[in-house]
């Protein structure tokens, strides 16, 4: 079966250097955020510590660090919409990637640590893992028209993520480590993601038209609902993470989870890779298995939260 290979026009190819900028102000803005989260964490009594308050939530607001790593980050936002309008998704999303090796080095540098071997193993395998991942996905996928029946389908499992992530959360989250609150946002941002994906070409296509509206339009506004409902549970999580492990750690498990989830809905629900051949499919799961393998080698690898001395803003 022949490979489908991604051909970008000249305004697709401008959604790479815009996207490769946002990442490096999805690396600073983490960090900003970070010393932020941790400099509200060190005053906050241990057994308050179950994920974040509403007090210290109000505190992080008054943090300048904290919203100059917000400020960065919406930024970065901004910059993600933009490269997703020119470009597919499967080509901005590894760049991702470029934040946690960006991360890395600067978390480093203010912890006055070094990256030993093993955190630079499992830097490698983050990035490697995914890039495999998704330049497989890019080469054998096409971009298809996406139905209502499709929509809804990945709106219900959203739905659902939502619900039990929410009630997993409010039942166990004494008992939760750094890596579920990775996790749960890295999930929840990979359907943020696409449904910023869908919002976008559902809107370029009601402007082209005219203004005039289809009935199964209102689903753009049901999306749009989703993603705000998914991107404020996937930040209030990261915030969490934040104040239990480095900045590294999260934002790799954004990179790798996020493009994860959101190819991973492309294949599965919206059928991109309907015409894909059969190896392809294999190279999925192996390369998936090591990107989640990198997350979870650097989550034993990072100096405690600790030995970070927080200072200043």
């Amino acid at each position: 079966m022949p490979l489908h290979l991604v051909t970008l026009t000249p305004t697709a190819a401008l959604g790479i250097p815009i996207a490769i900028v946002g990442s490096i102000f999805l690396a600073l803005g983490a960090q900003f955020q970070h010393r932020g989260v941790g400099k509200v964490d060190a005053a906050t009594a241990p057994e308050d510590r179950a994920g974040l308050n509403i007090r210290q939530l109000i505190s992080l607001a008054r943090r300048p660090s904290w919203l100059i790593g917000t400020l960065l980050l919406g930024l970065a936002i901004v910059l993600q919409l933009w490269s997703l309008f020119l470009a597919p998704l499967t080509v901005v999303q590894p760049l991702g990637a470029i934040a946690l090796v960006i991360t890395s080095i600067v978390n480093a540098r203010v912890s006055h640590t070094k990256l030993d071997r093993p955190s630079i193993r499992a830097i490698a395998f983050c990035v490697g893992g995914i890039g495999i991942f998704v330049t497989i996905a890019a080469m054998t996928t096409t971009s298809v028209p996406l139905h209502d029946t499709q929509l809804i389908v990945v709106l219900i499992i959203l739905g659902v993520v939502l619900v039990t992530a929410a009630l997993v959360f409010a039942f166990f989250r004494k008992k939760f480590t750094t890596i579920f609150y990775i996790v749960g946002a890295g999930i929840l941002f990979g359907f943020v993601a696409t449904l910023a994906k869908v919002d976008i070409d559902r809107v370029h296509t009601i402007v082209q038209n005219g203004f005039h509206l289809q009935p199964g339009d209102g689903l753009t506004i049901v999306c749009l609902f989703g993603l705000i409902l998914a991107a404020l549970l996937g930040s209030y999580f990261v915030q969490t993470a934040y104040s239990s492990g480095p900045p590294d750690l999260v934002v790799a498990g954004l990179t790798v989870i996020d493009p994860l989830v959101g190819v991973t809905i492309g294949i599965v629900v919206l059928g991109e890779a309907s015409q894909a051949p059969l190896w392809a499919a294999g190279v999925f799961v192996v390369a998936g298995a090591i990107a989640i393998y990198g997350v979870f080698q650097l989550s034993k690898h990072r100096p405690p939260n600790g030995t970070l001395g927080y200072v200043g803003l």
